[in-house]
């Protein structure tokens, strides 16, 4: 055993102060010399590492500012054991709701060539490949068989504006059907745009379908990613993106929030263009950018060697981003990044933004259905892609042949939910940012084998962990306080369609 894992088993052992929570703690790259603390609900403390040594050993001053820490968190003996179940409760309420988001892809038929689609899309000609209306309407009876109270229907493909009508009958079926079901009910469509016409954008707006794009950056970084036969996909895109705001704006909408959701992948063309590829999201009047990760699936997985990288690239092409976001929001200028939304609000915030990729089990199943075109059901997006690959493993069903309680109760998704909770995963289940956090079966079984995976050697995990890193650093090192106002900013949940006084009406 080394020297530095002989110290932590030692710690581990000590930490046996009487009536004390359980908590996990790390020594941050970015906080030398201090040690970041967590409990299960959530809560943390930054010590410094001989006050943290003091604290496991039990000889701590209990009227020092660090115990005074230690107990505002939670942590100390004596501390409010049932407020903690109360928080761990809320924060994992997720749990108890059933699946609340049901993805359809309408279509595998797509008008651009994306270099590193996911959905292994065909070309606009290929027969067979379009969700069928009966289809769709069984697949929307079984989305109000799920005993959630919110039901977010989202449409994928391919691009689903080739299959118009049938997200319009979909849309317009739940509707009706909700009239007597009373859900809160909601619908995106994602979409290239480039299909995208005045009367479909107007049909979207008042049936109030939120709708997301991809935007990878300048023109010339979109197009080398997203090439389109019929003209520029960026210049198509940014047209629609403006039409919608325009119509938002004339609407009345709070036009603050109520924009095009719009969302990149970073390839290795994106590394290094960091202040770039957030100038073009600033200049579209966009509040947020969503810097994901290129996933081995797909198009992808042929061509990683061309489009991929390692974790510690995408580390440094997302801290350079991280950097220029917050000068900007400094500087008065608002737009957040949403993976790091997504950590603050659990870090920040007594809630959880129940994001299917960062919760504990993940929503494969119980908390996200994906539907293919031909009526197979999956748990995930992801799992629908690995069935496009031609591996069904995460094949829960068939439209027509299996009721929702079959599914949802069947094998599939018990294994995917046994493999996602982090108490049931090695490395994971120590891990300080457990609380804030979330493994992806699906990308462990296409990148190592497993649903289960392998942490310490799992590039997602070292993502996570970077940015988790980044986000502590940068809020511990805030003496002055602006940067984590920023950062609790981020977490804010506002209403996009919320109307707000406005000279030019509805009309």
């Amino acid at each position: 055993m080394t020297t530095a894992a002989a110290r932590v088993a030692a710690i581990r052992r000590l930490q046996v102060l009487p009536d004390s929570p359980p908590f996990r703690f790390r020594r941050v790259p970015t906080l030398p010399g201090r040690v970041l603390v967590t409990n299960d609900a959530g809560d943390w403390t930054v010590l410094a590492a001989s006050d943290f040594q003091d604290f496991v050993v039990g000889r701590l001053d209990r009227g020092s500012k660090a115990w005074q820490d230690l107990a505002r968190a939670r942590m100390t003996p004596g501390s409010d054991t049932e407020d903690l179940i109360l928080r761990y409760r809320q924060k994992n309420d997720f749990c108890f709701t059933g699946p609340s988001l049901h993805i359809l892809a309408v279509t595998l038929r797509c008008n651009e060539a994306c270099a590193y689609c996911h959905s292994s899309k065909v070309g606009m000609h290929y027969p067979g490949v379009d969700m069928p209306l009966e289809t769709a309407e069984k697949i929307v009876d079984r989305a109000f068989d799920s005993p959630s109270r919110a039901i977010h229907i989202e449409f994928q493909g391919g691009e689903p504006l080739v299959a118009w009508d049938t997200v319009r009958y979909a849309v317009e079926y739940a509707e009706q059907k909700n009239k007597y079901r009373d859900r809160d009910l909601a619908f995106t469509i994602v979409t290239n745009l480039s299909l995208m016409t005045e009367d479909r954008m107007q049909w979207l707006l008042d049936h109030q379908v939120m709708v997301c794009t991809s935007l990878d950056g300048p023109k010339d970084l979109h197009e080398a990613n997203r090439p389109w036969a019929g003209g520029s996909s960026y210049d198509a895109v940014v047209r629609w993106m403006d039409r919608f705001h325009e119509e938002y704006d004339r609407r009345g909408y709070d036009t603050t929030v109520a924009r095009v959701n719009a969302l990149l992948t970073v390839t290795r063309a994106s590394l290094g263009r960091a202040k770039d590829i957030v100038d073009e999201y600033v200049a579209r009047g966009l509040k947020a950018v969503h810097l994901r990760t290129l996933d081995p699936f797909g198009f992808a997985r042929p061509l990683w060697g061309r489009l991929g990288y390692t974790a510690d690239e995408f580390l440094v092409f997302w801290r350079e981003a991280m950097d220029d976001i917050v000068d900007r929001n400094l500087a008065g200028v608002e737009i957040l990044e949403k993976t790091a939304s997504i950590h603050l609000t659990k870090i920040l915030t007594a809630r959880d933004p129940n994001y299917m990729d960062y919760r504990s089990p993940c929503g494969a199943g119980i908390g996200q259905i994906a539907y293919n075109y031909d009526g197979k059901v999956y748990t995930c997006d992801e799992g629908r892609m690995i069935g496009e690959m031609g591996d069904d493993l995460f094949l829960m069903g068939e439209i027509g042949k299996h009721s929702y309680d079959e599914m949802v109760g069947g094998e599939t998704v018990k294994a995917i939910a046994v493999a996602s909770t982090l108490d049931n995963q090695p490395y994971c289940d120590q891990c300080t940012y457990k609380p804030y956090c979330g493994v992806c079966p699906a990308y462990n079984y296409v990148v190592q084998g497993d649903i289960f995976g392998q942490m310490t050697s799992n590039d997602r995990c070292k993502v996570s962990m970077g940015i988790q890193d980044y986000m502590f650093g940068r809020m511990v090192e805030d003496p002055t306080g602006r940067v984590t106002d920023v950062f609790r900013k981020w977490t804010e949940v506002r209403d996009p369609h919320a109307t707000v006084p406005h000279g030019g009406g509805a009309g």
